[in-house]
């Protein structure tokens, strides 16, 4: 079973699925990425997925290198289908990929067109194609994220988050937030709603400590 009619079931996942490494990007279930596409090889990437299933695998580069120079990849990911896209008149794709599932790279494959390729393993998060509604201290989270917002000075709407089901508002928070790629490759890792929470917490009181310990700057 998947979470909408047009995403695929679990038997139904690709057995190569195209991988974009992109810096400070997170994609996770259930969570909508825009992105923005101009370089000739991701161009093909994203011709190449609208003519089959619309898959695209986001991954965040290690900050190291690998092999022939390419930049080293985390070793899990997120895939996600195109839900949306349009052309521009000076050669570009506007997309939106809706988060499916997580995978982990089993294997890196030859580059096609131009863009890499990875052999994904699903299995651990088989359970990401249902919603997860894992229980968690809701207030408690969301006075540390209050203070989170005005330490860090990030303007929000207030209202909005309190009307944001629990699944949706991590999800969303977890993505849109400034956070290293480390912390948000750990939220990407975190398994079920209730660790995301827990890793969410813990990089937001983080952040506040380092925050207060810097001091205000004149």
């Amino acid at each position: 079973m998947s979470r909408n009619l047009f995403d695929p079931r679990f038997d139904d996942l690709p057995a190569v699925l195209p991988i974009f490494p992109l810096p400070g990007a997170l994609l996770l279930p259930s969570g909508h990425l825009p992105l923005n596409i101009f370089e000739p090889r991701y161009i093909a990437m994203v011709r190449d997925a609208l003519g089959g299933d619309r898959l695209i695998g986001m991954i965040q580069p290690s900050g190291r290198d690998g092999e022939r120079g390419a930049a080293k990849v985390y070793d899990t990911g997120c895939a996600g289908r195109i839900t949306a896209f349009s052309e521009t008149d000076d050669g570009r794709y506007l997309i939106t990929l809706g988060g499916l599932i997580r995978f982990d790279v089993a294997r890196e494959l030859p580059l096609l067109n131009g863009y890499r390729r990875a052999v994904p393993d699903f299995t651990r998060f088989r359970g990401d194609l249902e919603a997860d509604t894992g229980p968690f201290d809701r207030e408690g989270f969301l006075e540390t994220l209050g203070a989170y917002l005005e330490t860090a000075e990030i303007e929000s709407d207030w209202s909005a988050i309190e009307d944001t089901d629990n699944e949706h508002l991590i999800t969303s928070l977890a993505m849109l937030c400034p956070f290293a790629a480390p912390e948000k490759q750990a939220l990407l890792e975190a398994m079920t709603l209730p660790e995301r929470v827990e890793t969410l917490t813990a990089i937001m009181v983080m952040a506040m400590h380092e925050k207060q310990k810097d001091g205000p700057r004149h």
